[in-house]
């Protein structure tokens, strides 16, 4: 009977989204539903946490997870296979959005300060100038 009842294990394909934790990853699963009474095409999103046991999955691959026991609190889904690796140039795109702050390792990869770098500089500079006047202010003139 348990032969039987893996055949109905619920699968699914999805993008791994964070690989921060020890052996688990969190897959987004995306399924398209018709709404019930208007007919329009519904984009649905779901995030599974899934049992990674050697730590392969990086953030951007595209995975296939089983149903399994649960395995902790929020974990009852397992990796199957990895069905697509994803490259560094895709991840670093989707890490580094706009409007988000350089950090001083991209500086260190580059070889060029950041924009971020820049800006304190410029504010730290100004707030030095801004101490010495009112230094120069302070003193006695008798």
């Amino acid at each position: 009977m348990t032969t039987e009842r893996r055949g109905l294990r619920k699968t699914r394909e999805g993008v791994v989204v964070s690989d921060r934790m020890d052996k688990t990853v969190v897959v987004m699963v995306e399924r398209l539903v018709r709404h019930p009474l208007y007919g329009r095409v519904m984009r649905r999103r779901k995030k599974y946490a899934a049992h990674d046991e050697n730590n392969e999955c990086r953030v951007g691959d595209l995975v296939r997870i089983v149903e399994c026991r649960p395995i902790s609190a929020t974990k009852s889904w397992r990796v199957v296979e990895i069905l697509h690796r994803a490259e560094a140039a895709d991840v670093a795109a989707e890490v580094l959005k706009p409007g988000v702050e350089v950090t001083k390792e991209v500086e260190e990869i580059t070889g060029e300060a950041a924009e971020g770098d820049v800006a304190e500089q410029a504010e730290s500079s100004l707030a030095a100038e801004a101490v010495e006047q009112e230094d120069e202010g302070a003193s006695p003139q008798d």
